[in-house]
């Protein structure tokens, strides 16, 4: 079983981000972000962990982690492509790219290449039904207007080690100090 915990570094900066808020209940999402990066996931142990640090119920973090598809609750890929499939998206041929996606990495939804490269998720509304079919990867990029020949593209790029270069739309800005 993996150990779990937080450097020295990164207690200090746990702290610097409770510091910005009424109460550490209110830091919950960027430890989980931090802790996510660090580990690759929030998997139960690691939820305990944030539990602790920031002394706070199991259950309380368990409850952000759980409600929230951007928490991977398990190890998952190096590139994680969450493919919306709410109604604009569905509109616009979003099951249609999840399923190409599927048949091009062979595998489905909920599960992770064999090299551990990719992971696939249906997700729930992106945020950007304006811009669908879309997805999102590893939580930082947003593809828009998918189309085989785009997946294509955005696959073979993350193949190389690289990120996509055309479109991209980073969604989240990663806590720094």
């Amino acid at each position: 079983m993996e150990k779990f915990e937080f450097n020295k570094a990164e207690r200090d900066h746990i702290e610097k981000i409770i510091a910005r808020y009424p109460d550490s209940q209110s830091a919950v999402m960027p430890v989980l972000w931090m802790a996510q990066e660090k580990f690759g996931h929030v998997e139960p142990d690691v939820q305990k962990l944030v539990a602790k640090t920031l002394d706070l119920p199991e259950a309380h973090v368990y409850g952000v982690a759980s409600f929230y598809t951007q928490y991977y609750k398990e190890k998952m890929g190096k590139y994680v492509l969450d493919v919306c499939t709410c109604l604009s998206c569905q509109v616009c041929g979003g099951y249609d790219m999840l399923h190409y996606i599927e048949e091009k990495l062979g595998i489905k939804a909920g599960e992770t290449t064999e090299d551990g490269m990719f992971s696939i998720q249906s997700v729930e509304c992106l945020g950007a039904c304006g811009y669908a079919p879309m997805m999102q990867i590893t939580n930082d990029i947003y593809v828009n207007h998918l189309d085989k020949a785009k997946v294509d593209k955005v696959i073979e790029t993350l193949k190389q080690g690289k990120m996509p270069e055309f479109e991209p739309i980073p969604m989240r800005v990663a806590e720094k100090s």
